[in-house]
């Protein structure tokens, strides 16, 4: 054997070995994405999922992993945008090769990205999509974390009604799937219970200025105004209709559930009153106590949908755990008919891959800024 033929040999060798020992090193990870909206408007989200899923893999990997292998985590930005949603699923599952998902936020994101995910066998469980589309076209491998949209309209619609005792509600939405369905939620059962809207309108996302929407609204003198969105509208919204001296009640759903709503109403003296519905708060739950600290501990406070994505990555464990698998149909299979044990509580799941529980309650924006449970 000649020098050049001995070199490329040897060079040839220490590739192979180079690439095993990627191999071997990649064989001893699972990896499972964290999608949603990293970057945008709604970034805050973004790092409430990623901080959630990070201390939970933190957690998992010191126990031992799941059945000795250690989780990576695998950031997809959608930035709340359905074609930047399509694209990142199909990076996911083509190049990062992840084998289970834990995402995505935005309704209108989660729609496409799920039917990428269910043609390559992928699990995927969101902390926070609640259209109820997402769960009801018969995709096997689909669950959430959170209730359903149908849940928490009926929720607010009967607190506006029963407690409020709203005569004269206006309706506004973002004509995005997630807000124009919650609004529909929240319509048919106002209805139901004798109430019919005297306002029905929609804005677009990315609007400022809603002066022309604020005047219908006074037009139609309501005395409530019930909104489906994101805080990135609704910050502005509710200002404008207090600086034009409306007073009307202000309610909406878990899209505003962010600190980020008083910075886009423009201060904390705007949110004052403002009411929402979003799930029990997990931060006062005995099973979340011990992972509370930990965040705190690291500077973190876990609000808004934070042990939400902590507990799916929990349920996306247990059931890998326990099937000693990572096939999205095996893993399906025993959600659909296990317990898990979260820091939510105790979690099951329909066949179509609801919770069984859903638990909505409503909260208040006070002039702290902050948001609290309405006893």
């Amino acid at each position: 054997m000649g020098i050049r033929t001995l070199r490329k040999f040897m060079a040839a060798a220490l590739l192979s070995g180079c690439l095993a020992a990627a191999q071997g090193a990649a064989a001893d990870t699972i990896k499972i994405a964290v999608a949603g909206p990293h970057t945008g408007s709604s970034a805050s989200v973004g790092e409430q999922f990623w901080h959630g899923a990070t201390q939970a893999a933190a957690d998992l990997n010191a126990a031992g992993g799941i059945n000795g292998k250690k989780i990576e985590l695998v950031k997809g930005d959608d930035a709340c945008e359905p074609k930047q949603a399509v694209a990142v699923a199909n990076r996911l599952v083509d190049v990062d090769k992840v084998k289970a998902v834990v995402g995505h936020f935005c309704s209108s994101s989660t729609l496409p990205a799920s039917d990428i995910y269910a043609e390559a066998g992928i699990l995927q469980m969101t902390p926070g999509s609640t259209n109820p589309k997402v769960t009801e076209r018969g995709i096997a491998t689909i669950f959430r974390m959170c209730g359903r949209d149908d849940q928490q309209g009926t929720v607010a619609a009967d607190f506006v009604v029963k407690r409020l005792k709203a005569k004269r509600i206006a309706l506004i939405h973002d004509k995005d799937t997630y807000g124009q369905g919650l609004v529909d939620a929240f319509k048919s059962r106002i209805n139901k219970l004798g109430v019919k809207e005297v306002l029905y309108e929609g804005l677009t996302r990315g609007e400022k200025d809603f002066n022309a929407l604020v005047t219908k609204v006074k037009a139609a003198k309501a005395d409530t105004v019930y909104f489906g969105g994101l805080h990135t509208e609704a910050g502005p919204l509710v200002r404008q209709l207090r600086e034009q001296g409306l007073k009307v009640n202000f309610i909406s759903g878990d899209g505003i559930n962010t600190p980020d709503l008083v910075t886009a109403a423009g201060g904390k003296q705007f949110v004052d009153g403002i009411y929402m519905t979003f799930g029990l708060d997990a931060r006062n739950l005995p099973s979340g106590k011990e992972v509370l600290e930990k965040f705190r501990a690291a500077k973190i406070e876990p609000e808004g949908y934070t042990l939400y994505s902590y507990a799916t990555l929990q349920a996306i464990a247990a059931a890998m755990k326990a099937t000693k698998s990572t096939d999205g149909k095996k893993l399906a299979d025993w959600l659909h008919k296990n317990k898990v044990n979260t820091v939510l509580g105790p979690k099951e799941w329909t066949p179509k891959g609801d919770i069984k529980v859903s638990d909505f309650i409503m909260y208040r924006w006070d002039a702290t800024g902050t948001a609290k449970e309405v006893k």
